[in-house]
């Protein structure tokens, strides 16, 4: 990754996979989106014990059948990514406050076109700059991912991660 040119892409909502996946495939999922991106190299991106935590933490709803759907890797795309950043507890709320208004695949390609403008802008040194006003819940989530992109951007950048 260069810094004036990034490439991230999380898949949006419609790109998630229709079909059930048990936990292998989630976290073979999630690690092929998401690895590049990983910069804490000692510490893996998703493990079952992970997921499972976030079952038993009620971040996540328990799987059906030993089978995660579309819902399931939303949350978790959002926990892997601003886990680098936030508690577990905190991104819970975070959650919260986003399905408070709106639905999970709207809040969710919300969070994704949010952390492309984001990540976009840092590393290409843009202000990233709403061409409208943003209500509390949006702002909320601009501003957590502002400091996921942040982060990136020093690590991937200036200590070389």
């Amino acid at each position: 990754m260069t810094e004036n040119k990034v490439k991230f892409h999380i898949p949006h909502w419609e790109e998630l996979p229709d079909i059930e996946l048990y936990s292998d495939q989630v976290i073979k999922y999630l690690e092929d989106y998401l690895e590049p991106f990983h910069t804490d190299k000692t510490e893996k991106v998703i493990t079952n014990t992970m997921i499972n935590n976030y079952v038993k933490q009620g971040v996540i709803k328990p799987p059906v059948k030993k089978k995660y759907n579309k819902s399931h890797l939303a949350y978790l795309f959002v926990i892997c990514l601003l886990k680098q950043v936030y508690s577990i507890h905190d991104i819970k709320v975070l959650i919260r406050l986003a399905l408070g208004v709106v639905p999970v695949e709207i809040s969710y390609n919300r969070f994704c076109i949010t952390l492309k403008e984001a990540i976009t802008c840092i590393f290409e040194n843009k202000e990233y700059v709403d061409e409208e006003e943003l209500g509390k819940g949006r702002r909320l989530l601009k501003c957590a991912i502002l400091s996921y992109a942040n982060k990136l951007y020093v690590e991937k950048t200036f200590l070389n991660k």
